[in-house]
């Protein structure tokens, strides 16, 4: 048991001693005070900037400059921690200490920079993020709103890659280009490992480039029908008409043919109208003349397409109209009232008028039907 508290108390020494060789043993008390009242100092003044600068980002805000407000609160979220990085460093200058405890309090004090500024970097990305969404849209432009999350991302994943090179270099004190060169090498390494993600990050470029949609259209690609919620670095996001989301990698999508139900500039409509065969002519025309009259200049009729209605064939069990019209602009629901509207319409006047639909039916003639004597030859054996 005494051997242990001797233990202890030789472990404990050693510990002061340590700290009293490499940090108390040579500094005064005032290095101490200088250090604290830089760290006191700097977390005031980051509280005072930071009250003002929100206090003048809402005030830029009620002027309607956006930018300028959002640049000025990312600023006032981030200025308190980055002057405390910052006291850090100017505090811990003046403290006296052995050179290998020196080499550990400037890596870890560089680390705390690094993060304060790209912290400060990732906040101030919201500037050139609104800038692009209003520069996109405006009119006479070709820039696509879809861009401005892919900018932001990239600009973020920049900065993270700065943010760690310059930790490999604080901690390594290699110069910047050997450790941008070992970075290439593994960096061939990652593309070769990663070929199916690069493939999708250039297949929403292509994506982004043709723009065979954009956010917020409704498209059939795939078999997946719905609306495009977001087109992501690797994935576009679709969510279908059952409201489940959909995620279809980039790569494949830029290869697949796309259909883009919201770029249609009208809906159409193919309509058979089938009569019963002991229809007469003069019937016949009169239920065309019937349907041509319901869809004269009718509603969301486009000028260069009238519609269509012919006489079109003799199917097995009925005569066959023909009925094509189309619908402007192209909105489905408010297509589907219309030929609502113009199914009771035909329906009621077709009975009036005494013209009857025709359904599958099939009819069979006995031999013996006077009005349709069957021929059989005899033949003599």
């Amino acid at each position: 048991m005494d051997n242990i508290v001797d233990d202890k108390k030789i472990d404990a020494a050693i510990d002061v001693n340590f700290l009293q060789e490499n940090i108390l043993g040579d500094n005064e008390l005032w290095r101490f005070c200088i250090l604290g009242a830089a760290i006191l100092g700097a977390l005031i003044i980051g509280k005072c900037i930071q009250w003002s600068l929100l206090r003048t980002s809402q005030s830029l805000k009620s002027k309607n400059r956006p930018i300028s407000s959002a640049a000025t609160a990312a600023i006032a979220n981030t200025i308190t921690f980055t002057l405390i990085a910052i006291s850090f460093d100017i505090g811990f200058a003046l403290i006296k200490m052995g050179p290998q405890l020196r080499s550990i309090f400037d890596i870890a004090i560089g680390f705390v920079i690094v993060i304060a500024l790209a912290r400060m970097a990732m906040q101030l990305v919201i500037v050139p993020e609104l800038w692009l969404e209003r520069f996109a849209k405006r009119d006479d432009n070709t820039l696509d709103v879809v861009l401005v999350p892919l900018a932001r991302k990239t600009l973020r994943g920049i900065i993270i890659v700065f943010a760690v090179v310059q930790m490999i270099q604080i901690f390594s004190k290699e110069p910047i280009s050997s450790i941008l060169a070992g970075l290439g090498i593994g960096g061939l390494a990652v593309a070769l490992a990663a070929q199916d993600t690069l493939k999708h990050f250039f297949g929403s470029i292509f994506l982004l480039s043709d723009k065979p949609f954009e956010v917020g259209q409704r498209v059939v690609v795939d078999g997946v029908d719905g609306i495009i919620e977001e087109i992501g670095m690797r994935s576009t996001r679709i969510r279908n008409l059952d409201g489940h989301l959909i995620a279809v990698p980039n790569g494949d999508l830029a290869n697949k043919a796309i259909r883009n139900i919201a770029k249609r500039p009208f809906i159409k409509r193919t309509l058979n109208v089938t009569v019963t065969y002991d229809t007469t002519p003069e019937k016949l025309q009169e239920g065309l003349d019937i349907i041509k009259d319901l869809l004269k200049d009718h509603e969301g009729m486009p000028k260069d397409y009238p519609p269509r209605v012919f006489f079109s064939d003799f199917n097995d069990w009925s005569l066959n109209i023909l009925v094509i019209y189309w619908y402007t602009p192209a909105n489905y629901w408010d297509a589907q009232a219309f030929n609502e509207k113009f199914n009771f319409e035909l329906l009621r006047r077709f009975n009036d008028a005494g013209i009857e639909f025709a359904f599958p039916t099939q009819t069979v003639y006995a031999a013996g039907d006077p009005n349709r004597k069957l021929a059989i030859e005899q033949r003599s054996v």
